[in-house]
């Protein structure tokens, strides 16, 4: 059922808690590492060409970028253009599904960069205390 504002309402109840949910798939994906970065570069920028994405994702291999646009524009998340020129000419942006994510992934990033000194203090504390125990 859809709601005035372009969101569907869920016909049937998915607990990512329970074996065999297909929401897990999707939060998987969501989770992914590359999948954020490229989310997070769509977003930025609108539209991107493959190169410029490899560009800005320091440390992605073309294998990995290929494979995590492939899987997002499976998902409905990155609609993918390919223009007839020659060489072809790719873009891809999100679509409305993948606009939706937006201000979660920001809120997240927001929460990663205020929180990372805490972070990594933890991350000291702990290894230190696990050298301590061995």
């Amino acid at each position: 059922m859809a709601t005035g504002q372009g969101v569907t309402e869920p016909t049937t109840s998915w607990d990512p808690y329970e074996r065999g949910c297909p929401s897990r798939d999707v939060l998987d994906r969501i989770g992914d590492k590359w999948t954020v970065l490229v989310l997070g570069e769509l977003g930025r920028h609108g539209v991107c060409r493959y190169t410029q994405l490899r560009k800005q994702l320091s440390g992605v291999s073309e294998k990995m970028l290929t494979q995590t646009l492939r899987a997002l524009e499976r998902d409905g998340i990155v609609r993918r253009t390919v223009y007839p020129t020659v060489p072809a000419r790719v873009e891809y942006a999100l679509t409305p599904l993948g606009q939706t994510l937006r201000e979660p992934l920001r809120a997240l990033t927001e929460w990663s960069t205020r929180h990372i000194a805490e972070v990594l203090a933890a991350r000291e504390e702990y290894d230190t205390n696990a050298e301590r125990v061995s």
